[in-house]
């Protein structure tokens, strides 16, 4: 991985710093449900604030279509912010233009200011260099600490970095570390575990990890469509006949690239995709009338074996319908030993994307695995092997 700018490369005492946030998160009635993200941010703030740094705080927030959307506003975030850090966290109506020039020209050693939603304007997705050169002018420095964001070319990620000096913040280091852990220069063997629903969604990742990997666990619906194009009865589990060529493809090229590809050899089926409908164990063939919804048993054992062989574990995706029980049986079992082999110190684990997160949470080890990613999109976009706009942006 190439070199990248962070905190420690930034001298803040008495600069104007402004930071790129993802404060896109669920809201409900007006209120916060989960505050997950701005509290990740905290750690990057404090350090710019405890080495005299003035902070100017931006973000999305969902999307307004390049409108002003009240019920979109980053006002809600204000006081939470401020919640979180224990300081004072002043507001800005805008995110560029008169208002934010004259609030980040006043903002004191030490202090903090939110501004309102970067795509109000509709040249933050277009990357417009005006509001780039906006955003610019109200700073000394740029950093960047929205990961998630990462994959987009927008003004407020990518266009801005060019205009001032940018670094790296620590949450955005931390996630890059951790991936280059687990891909760019990872201790061997490496596991990879892929799920959900489609190998068309995927194509990119199963391609770039079957050369990067030593074991590709394949998982989720979109092992049913393996299994299909192998020639075995899937009775009318979700899959994709359409894909049954590629997926032998791609079976070819992990062949090629001497990774060895882990399809499920039981499957969990029943004949009603619903909780605690009846179900029972098969193996690599569904009867008509069923599906499946989770992996069987000799399955998670088979993982699990390759697991305690492992050093590094990327994991992206559910091996089943995990919001159900008692088809998340497989997903919980797996995450359970990897993360007791986390804990004892004999694997580095890393997972992301939505689902996973949702998965590990459910099944209770986010706290033990090595690193959890927030983001989706830009967590997929690099698995995938291509470069991020955002974080190209803050190469050394």
């Amino acid at each position: 991985m190439a070199r990248f700018r962070t905190l420690d490369d930034l001298d803040a005492k008495g600069k104007r710093v402004l930071l790129r946030a993802d404060l896109n998160v669920p809201v409900k009635d007006g209120r916060i449900t989960d505050a997950t993200r701005i509290e990740r941010l905290c750690p990057t703030i404090k350090e710019l604030l405890a080495k005299g740094a003035r902070v100017i705080v931006c973000s999305h927030f969902d999307r307004p279509k390049g409108k002003r959307v009240p019920e979109m506003s980053l006002k809600p975030m204000q006081a939470a912010l401020s919640a979180a850090l224990g300081v004072r966290v002043g507001w800005a109506d805008d995110c560029v233009g008169e208002h934010a020039e004259e609030a980040s020209a006043h903002l004191g050693e030490g202090e903090v200011l939110l501004l309102e939603n970067t795509r109000f304007h509709a040249g933050e997705e277009k990357n417009d260099p005006a509001l780039s050169a906006g955003l610019a002018k109200l700073a000394d420095a740029f950093v960047n600490d929205a990961f998630s964001a990462a994959h987009r070319a927008h003004s407020s990620t990518e266009g801005v970095a060019h205009l001032v000096p940018a670094y790296a913040g620590r949450l955005m280091q931390a996630e890059l570390e951790a991936l280059d852990a687990a891909l760019g220069n990872p201790q061997r063997p490496v596991v990879a575990i892929v799920g959900g629903a489609k190998v068309s969604t995927k194509l990119d990742l199963l391609g770039n990890l079957s050369g990067k990997v030593d074991v590709l666990v394949i998982g989720g619906a979109m092992a049913n469509t393996f299994l299909a194009a192998q020639g075995h009865a899937m009775g009318k589990s979700l899959q994709e006949a359409d894909m049954h060529a590629t997926a032998l493809d791609i079976l070819k090229q992990a062949a090629a690239n001497k990774c060895e590809v882990l399809l499920p050899v039981d499957l969990v089926a029943s004949e009603a995709f619903a909780a605690n409908a009846p179900h029972r164990t098969v193996g690599q063939d569904v009867p008509d009338g069923m599906m499946a919804l989770d992996v069987g048993p000799a399955s998670v054992a088979a993982v699990v074996a390759r697991l305690q062989q492992a050093k590094t574990l990327v994991w992206n995706g559910p091996f089943g319908a995990f919001e159900m029980v008692p088809f998340d049986a497989a997903t919980v079992a797996v995450a359970k030993a990897v993360a007791e082999l986390t804990v004892a110190g004999k694997l580095k684990s890393i997972g992301g994307g939505g689902d996973t997160v949702s998965a590990l949470k459910h099944a209770g080890v986010t706290e033990q695995m090595t690193y959890v990613s927030a983001a989706g999109g830009a967590f997929l976009e690099y698995m995938e092997g291509k470069v991020l706009p955002g974080v190209a942006a803050l190469a050394a």
